[in-house]
């Protein structure tokens, strides 16, 4: 029995049909294609052009799962970027799916932790365990365009998923260093506040870096070119947290700089979430940066501001952390999750 998922964001969609296989309770892909969001007018386009053309020779999936960048209400979706508007009874109806579902893009994922095989993560810290601690409860932080955060409840019953803004929440400098960064930032983008996201992400990394090329002494750093580009185009700026990641492995200290104050920062904000959670069952790292960092997030840097939380630092070295390296984790527990729906 076939079923079909869906990772849909504002700049590209992955499709994915896959199988349900005995002796097995991953689900097993069939055949996987990406699409280009902005070539096409809708969802249901693309969704159309994939089942007929591409799945053609396949079985019709039973079950659908729809990861969906945007926010969600009485079981409809809009792709603000984009401006189309997504129903899940209307893709039910029309593409003829037996059970069919609407998510967020990250809170899927808590759906895709208890089938991950070990190439899929590598552990960071173990853990403990801690006498009265519910092993059931489950966090995971990502970073990649903007920053995910959601949190579920999984034991051998049930699947529960708790979806979260908490990538929101008001970024807290911890230094003179951080308050000038946040202050510049509030500046830079004429807001009030400044969340977490804006430092804690891609577009994040690239912000420091181009906060850090204000000063005097970066002035004929050779970035400083591409910052001039994205005055123009925004696009360009997508470029950058591989270049700033490149440069600081090649001995550019004020790279080395700009990747340590942002390290440091997502390091505290998972530190928070741990406590905040009290994820015994684990504490995930995922997003479009984790397989990046990988090595960065095993560092003495990372896990000292991790567990830089005053008298409660032992608490946190009893929660398991890793890290998870599959690149299309969104697409694949969006087929973990169609393959429960089999089952309705």
């Amino acid at each position: 029995m076939n079923f079909l998922a869906c990772d849909l964001g504002g700049t590209k969609v992955l499709l994915g049909i896959y199988e349900k296989v005995i002796n097995d309770d991953s689900p097993k892909l069939l055949f996987k294609k990406k699409y280009i969001s902005s070539d096409w007018n809708s969802f249901e386009l693309i969704l159309e052009d994939f089942l007929k053309n591409e799945c053609k020779n396949i079985t019709h999936p039973s079950s659908a799962c729809f990861a969906v960048a945007g926010p969600l209400s009485n079981n409809q979706a809009k792709i603000i970027n984009l401006s189309w508007n997504i129903s899940r009874n209307a893709l039910q109806k029309k593409f003829n799916f037996k059970s069919c579902e609407l998510i967020n893009d990250f809170a899927v994922q808590i759906y895709g932790i208890p089938y991950l095989k070990k190439n899929q993560y590598c552990t960071i810290q173990n853990g403990a365990t801690t006498e009265g601690a519910n092993n059931d409860f489950h966090a995971i932080v990502g970073a990649g365009t903007g920053l995910g955060i959601a949190r579920g409840v999984i034991s051998k019953n049930i699947i529960k998923v708790l979806a979260s803004e908490g990538g929101h929440v008001e970024y807290s400098p911890k230094s003179k260093l951080e308050w000038d960064l946040k202050i510049w930032l509030k500046n830079s983008l004429n807001v009030e506040r400044i969340s977490c996201e804006r430092i804690i992400s891609g577009t994040g990394l690239s912000r420091i870096a181009e906060w850090r090329l204000s000063k005097s002494d970066a002035k004929n750093h050779p970035l400083q070119n591409y910052f001039q580009k994205i005055e123009i185009s925004d696009d360009v700026r997508k470029e950058l947290p591989e270049k700033i990641c490149n440069l600081s492995k090649e001995g550019d200290q004020i790279m080395a700089e700009v990747e340590r104050i942002w390290l440091s920062a997502y390091a505290s904000l998972l530190g928070d979430v741990a406590l905040q959670e009290l994820c015994f069952g684990g504490l995930w790292i995922s997003g479009g940066t984790a397989p990046k960092h990988f090595k960065n997030f095993k560092s003495d840097l990372f896990m000292k501001h991790f567990f830089d939380k005053g008298r409660l630092k032992d608490i946190l070295k009893t929660i398991p952390i890793n890290v998870i390296l599959d690149e299309e984790f969104g697409l694949f527990s969006a087929a973990c999750r169609a393959k429960m729906l089999l089952k309705t």
